[in-house]
C-alpha cells in the first residue's frame, strides 16, 4: 500500500489564523485530490493588513491554530506551505533566455531560465516570494505551458516576480519558527486563492480573482491558461468595519458584530424604520441605529473596492473583456448583495468563489474564507509532485544513459 504524505497549509491573515492538514495518497494519477483530515482556526490579534504588530500575540495565534488542526487530524505537524497577504506585495513582469545546454530541454533548463528571469534589480527592502512563469518560448515557437523534453537552441520565460517588503516577510518568518514549524514555501495568497477556486477552463477563457480579506484585497487576473496580472490593494473588511464605526458612532467590536449579523449593501431594500437595538449585541453601545444607514454606509465602501478593481482591468485592458467573469473569495465577500453590486460595477458575470476538487471534511472548509488555506495546500501539493516527478524523471534518463553505454560495450 503506497504511503500517504501528510501536507499542511498556514493561512495568516489580518482577521483569522486557518490551519488545514491534507493526505495525498502516492499513486492516485495525476488528478490527485487532497483529503482534508484537519482543520484549526483562531484569531489573529498579531497582525493588521499584513504587518505583524506583536510577536507574542502571533505566536500564540498561530501555535493554537496549529493544535486545533493536529487535535483533528490526529497527526504532528512539522512543516507547513504558508499563505502571505499584504499590501506590501508587489508583482512585476520579467524575461529570462538562456542556450539549451543538450539534445532536448530538460527540468533542470527549466530551473535556470526560471533563475535567469530572477536576476533582476529590485530595491535592497525587498526580497522575491514567488515567480509564476507565464508562458516559454522555445527558438521562434511562443505560448509554450511546459518545454520540458522538446529540442532547440533557445529557451525563454516570461514571468511574473511578486516580492515583499523583507522586514514583514522576516517577522512572520520568525513567528511560524518560533511556533515549532518549519515553512516549505510562502505563496501569495492572491495567487493561492486562485489555485483552490478557478477550473482550468475558467483559466483559458480569462478570469479575475477577487479575495476580499479582513486587511487588504487581492486581484489576480488569469487568461489563456497563465496569469496575467496581480496586485494587492490596502482596502477589505477592516475597512468597512471602520466605516460603520464612525458612521453609527459605535466601538469597534460592536461594527464588526452587526455588519457580521446585519450587514448587507442592499439599502434599497430595507425600510427607513427598520432598527437595530445594540444592546442586544454589546454591553457598551446602547442606542438604536438604522438598519439602512448601515448599509448605505457598507454599500459606499465595497463600492470603491470593486471601482479599485475595475481600474486595475482597465490598467491592464481587460475591463469587461473577460469571458469567464470574476470570482469572489474571502471572508468578506458573504454580505447580501455583494455579487450584484461587483456585477453593476464591473460589467462582468460574477460568482462566488466555492473551493473545487477537495476531499474529505469537505463540509469545514466550503467556505470562499478558506480559499487561500486551501489554494495554498493544493500549490504545495502540485510542488511536492513535481519535485518527486522530476526526481522520478531524472533517474529514468540516467538509468538510460548507462543503459546505452554498457551497449555501446558489447560487440
Amino acid at each position: 500500500m503506497p504511503k500517504e504524505r501528510v501536507i499542511a497549509s498556514l493561512d495568516i491573515g489580518s482577521a483569522k489564523i486557518r490551519t488545514v492538514i491534507a493526505v495525498a495518497d502516492a499513486g492516485q494519477g495525476d488528478h490527485r485530490v487532497p483529503n482534508i483530515i484537519g482543520v484549526g482556526i483562531s484569531p489573529s490579534l498579531g497582525m493588521r493588513k499584513g504587518h505583524v504588530i506583536d510577536v507574542e500575540e502571533l505566536i500564540h495565534n498561530i501555535i493554537s491554530s496549529l493544535e486545533d488542526a493536529e487535535r483533528m487530524a490526529g497527526v504532528p505537524v512539522n512543516h507547513v506551505y504558508v499563505g502571505m497577504s499584504g499590501s506590501h506585495l508587489e508583482a512585476f513582469n520579467s524575461r529570462g533566455v538562456i542556450a539549451i545546454s543538450g539534445a532536448e530541454i530538460t527540468v533542470e533548463d527549466v530551473a535556470r531560465v526560471l533563475d535567469a528571469a530572477q536576476a533582476v534589480s529590485i530595491p535592497q527592502n525587498r526580497r522575491i516570494l514567488h515567480i509564476e512563469p507565464k508562458s516559454y518560448a522555445v527558438d521562434e515557437q511562443r505560448g509554450i505551458k511546459n518545454p520540458v523534453g522538446m529540442t532547440g537552441i533557445r529557451l525563454e520565460v516570461e514571468a511574473l516576480i511578486i516580492t515583499g517588503h523583507i522586514q514583514h516577510v522576516k517577522n512572520v518568518e520568525k513567528c511560524i519558527d518560533q511556533a515549532g514549524v518549519d515553512i516549505d514555501a510562502l505563496v501569495p495568497a492572491s495567487i493561492a486563492a486562485a489555485e483552490a477556486t478557478l477550473t482550468r477552463r475558467q483559466k483559458e477563457l480569462g478570469v479575475v480573482v477577487i479575495d476580499i480579506g479582513a486587511g487588504c484585497t487581492g486581484i489576480s487576473v488569469f487568461e489563456e491558461g497563465t496569469i496575467l496580472h496581480s496586485v494587492s490593494l490596502p482596502v477589505a473588511g477592516e475597512s468597512v468595519t471602520n466605516d460603520i464605526a464612525i458612521g453609527l458612532r459605535t466601538s469597534v467590536d460592536t461594527a464588526e458584530k452587526i455588519k457580521i449579523e446585519y450587514g448587507s449593501v442592499l439599502p434599497a431594500e430595507m425600510s427607513e424604520r427598520e432598527m437595530i437595538d445594540l444592546s442586544s449585541v454589546s454591553k457598551v453601545d446602547t442606542q438604536n441605529v438604522s438598519k439602512r444607514y448601515m448599509a448605505e454606509i457598507m454599500q459606499a465602501r465595497y463600492y470603491e473596492i470593486f471601482s479599485l478593481v475595475k481600474a486595475e482591468l482597465q490598467r491592464i485592458g481587460r475591463s469587461g473583456m473577460l469571458p469567464a467573469g470574476a470570482l469572489l473569495t474571502g471572508g468578506a465577500v458573504k454580505v447580501p448583495g455583494v455579487l450584484d453590486l461587483a456585477r453593476d460595477v464591473l460589467g462582468l458575470p460574477v460568482q462566488m468563489g466555492f473551493p473545487v476538487d477537495i476531499g474529505g471534511v469537505i463540509e469545514k472548509v466550503d467556505d470562499p474564507a478558506y480559499a487561500t488555506a486551501l489554494g495554498t495546500l493544493v500549490w504545495g501539493m502540485r510542488e511536492d509532485e513535481h519535485m518527486t516527478r522530476s526526481g522520478n524523471f531524472q533517474m529514468k534518463r540516467a538509468v538510460q544513459h548507462v543503459t546505452s553505454w554498457f551497449k555501446s560495450l558489447i560487440p
